[in-house]
């Protein structure tokens, strides 16, 4: 089903004289630490038009939005590409050693008003791709909400490294899985794939997928332009060790974490090395860092030597308020 495209020699030198995209893993785009939660939701077709969408409750803030395409020619450009009617300005192609890249664009300003004066619920989205070689879209939505618990949202993209890839979500504080409303989970988002191309997950050393892949998100016939599929808020987990076509490219990390743990640790890759898998999107309980240390708690006490030195501060300020009385006097 998938035809590789094959570059001429003289393309190949006529590509040293211009700017060429940057192969890139998968690397850390944005954390948010807070009352936050996410939506992710995914869209291909040949058509090259369609909705995309995004699940968001009433009242809340949104904090952040970006539009992704994931392409089969590390040439082509998403130059011209929409959202409900607005031109979206992607950032430079991120490519794997093949041919396979993915876009990044940030549509806050197309999204947000619409979602913050919204009534909550499902926003449709219209989306109008500008070539024939983008697979789909993805939409990432982060937000912000007063009846949320305190909680992380991380977000990686780029482009898996054919050798695999590694993130560590760190906390401050040892897990407890078991502790009422814990929670952790992580999306994906895969293009270029199908028939049984397909990536590995293992979590904390545990297998936790053989079978990532596949264009759950496409419409109408497999072909290319439309092999897409991303973990999205319509999607339910996929289940323990899923076969392909059960595989969501939505997991539940929980089942995979020690109490007394202080990290979760990912590692991807792609042994048949032809899917893209250019994001991936965290969202777990308490405050933690992607790839980084994690940011103390919020109600961080102050050791018992801070507090003593603020005590002797604060004697030694009223000491010289009480000499300057005295002067006075």
């Amino acid at each position: 089903m998938k035809q590789r495209m094959r570059h001429s020699v003289a393309a190949l030198v006529a590509s040293a004289f211009v700017a060429a995209p940057a192969a890139a893993s998968l690397t850390t785009f944005k954390t948010f630490v807070g009352n936050v939660g996410y939506s992710a939701d995914g869209f291909g077709s040949t058509s090259q038009s369609g909705t995309i969408s995004a699940s968001v409750p009433v009242g809340a803030t949104v904090l952040g939005a970006y539009l992704y395409t994931g392409m089969y020619d590390d040439t082509s450009s998403p130059a011209g590409t929409t959202l409900n009617g607005g031109a979206v300005s992607f950032g430079p192609n991120k490519v794997n050693t093949s041919f396979l890249s993915s876009a990044r664009a940030d549509v806050t300003s197309i999204v947000k008003p619409v979602i913050d004066a919204g009534p909550g619920g499902v926003y449709n989205f219209s989306v109008v791709e500008s070539n024939s070689f983008q697979d789909g879209e993805a939409l990432v939505v982060v937000y912000s909400h007063a009846s949320l618990p305190e909680a992380t949202v991380g977000i990686l993209d780029g482009f898996a490294a054919l050798s695999g890839d590694t993130t560590s979500i760190n906390f401050a504080n040892p897990l407890n899985p078991a502790a009422p409303g814990f929670f952790a989970e992580m999306a994906l988002g895969i293009n270029f794939s199908c028939c049984g191309q397909l990536s590995h997950v293992d979590v904390n050393g545990q297998a936790l997928t053989r079978s990532a892949g596949n264009n759950d998100d496409g419409v109408g016939s497999i072909s290319n332009g439309q092999l897409i599929t991303v973990g999205g808020f319509d999607d339910p987990y996929s289940p323990a060790n899923p076969t392909y076509d059960q595989d969501h490219e939505r997991y539940n990390l929980v089942p995979f974490i020690t109490a007394g743990d202080t990290s979760i640790t990912v590692d991807t890759i792609n042994p048949s090395n032809d899917d893209n898998i250019f994001l991936a999107m965290f969202h777990v309980s308490g405050r933690a860092g992607v790839n980084e240390p994690p940011p103390p708690p919020t109600n961080q006490v102050p050791v018992p030597g801070t507090l003593a030195l603020v005590g002797l501060g604060l004697a030694a300020l009223g000491a010289r308020q009480r000499a300057a009385g005295s002067a006075r006097g």
